[in-house]
C-alpha cells in the first residue's frame, strides 16, 4: 500500500547500492491539493473511458464514489464478465457527455473516485529501476501518454512539479489508458531537490537534450535510471540540467531531429527497458 507524503524536511537515506530537450522533447493531484498550471475544470474530476475507469476501479488506493454508464457500456462490461465494486448509475450518452468536458471521448462510462495518494519522492520511487521526471510538462495528453509508456516499459514512478503540471483528471487518465493507476506519482515543490533525493536512492539522473554530443544508446548507465524530460518548447530548465548526472540525446537520421515529448519518452524508455 502506498504511503502518503509527509511534509517534513528531506530525509538522509543511505545509498541502496543501485547501480528534452526539444523533445528530443520539443526543445528540448489530483491528491486534493490545489496547484497551478495545466487545464482543469470541475467536470474533469471524472475519469472516463473503459481503460481509465476499469483500472481505477481495480486500484485499491481508490475509493469509487459514483459510477455512470450507458446501457451499451453496461452490456459490454457484462459481456466481459466484469464485476463492479459499486452499483452503476445508468444514463444516456447525451446526458453523460453533458457531465464531462466538451469533446471527452467517454465510451459510455465515467467514474468519480477518491484521489490518488499524495506521495513523496522516496515512497514513490523506492523499489523500481526506472523513474520518469517531468520538468513542467503541462499538456495532459502528453503527460498521460508518458504515463502509458512508463507503465509499458517498467518505469514504476513519475516525479513532477506541483506547479506547471496538469491535474490528474479525466483527460490525462484517458490518454494514460490505465497507466495513471499503475505508475506511482510524486508531485513535489522543488525539482532540483527531488533530483538530489533520487541520487540518494541510487538513481543515475539522465536529462534528454537533443543538442548534446552523446546519444542514449551509446551510454553505459547504472541499473537504476531517472529519465528527465523538459517541456515542449522550453526543454529542460537550466537548474534542472545542472542537477542531472548526464545529458543525452536520442539518435536521429537526417535533418529532422526533434520529437514530441511523449514520443521522446517512449523511445528513451524502450531503450532503458531493452537493456534489462
Amino acid at each position: 500500500m502506498s504511503r502518503r507524503k509527509q511534509h517534513t524536511p528531506p530525509r538522509n537515506r543511505p545509498h541502496d547500492g543501485g547501480g528534452g530537450h526539444p523533445a528530443q522533447a520539443g526543445r528540448g493531484r489530483q491528491g486534493g491539493k490545489p496547484h497551478k498550471g495545466g487545464s482543469h475544470t470541475g467536470n474533469d474530476s471524472y475519469l472516463y473511458g473503459f481503460h481509465a475507469v476499469l483500472a481505477a476501479l481495480a486500484n485499491p488506493e481508490r475509493d469509487p464514489e459514483r459510477l455512470i454508464m450507458t446501457r451499451n457500456a453496461e452490456a459490454e462490461l457484462a459481456r466481459q464478465g466484469q464485476r463492479l465494486p459499486i452499483q452503476p448509475e445508468i444514463m444516456d450518452g447525451e446526458a453523460l457527455s453533458a457531465l464531462l468536458p466538451a469533446g471527452a471521448v467517454h465510451q459510455g462510462i465515467a467514474l468519480k473516485a477518491s484521489p490518488l495518494p499524495d506521495l513523496d519522492v522516496y515512497d514513490a520511487c523506492e523499489g523500481t529501476p526506472r523513474v520518469v521526471v517531468l520538468d513542467q510538462v503541462t499538456d495532459p495528453h502528453n503527460f498521460g501518454a508518458i504515463l502509458r509508456s512508463a507503465a509499458v516499459f517498467g518505469a514504476g514512478a513519475l516525479v513532477t512539479t506541483e506547479r506547471n503540471s496538469p491535474a490528474l483528471g479525466g483527460a490525462l487518465a484517458k490518454a494514460a489508458s490505465g497507466g495513471l493507476e499503475k505508475v506511482k506519482i510524486a508531485r513535489i515543490a522543488n525539482l532540483a531537490r527531488a533530483l538530489e533525493e533520487l541520487k540518494e536512492l541510487g538513481f543515475e539522473v539522465i536529462g534528454l537534450d537533443g543538442e548534446v554530443e552523446m546519444s542514449l544508446p551509446e551510454m553505459k548507465l547504472s541499473p537504476k535510471v531517472a529519465l528527465v524530460l523538459g517541456a515542449e518548447g522550453a526543454g529542460l530548465r537550466r537548474l534542472t540540467r545542472e542537477h542531472c548526472d548526464l545529458l543525452a540525446r536520442l539518435p536521429a537520421a537526417g535533418d529532422m531531429k526533434s520529437l514530441n515529448v511523449s514520443n521522446a519518452a517512449a523511445v528513451a524508455l524502450y531503450e532503458l527497458f531493452r537493456r534489462g
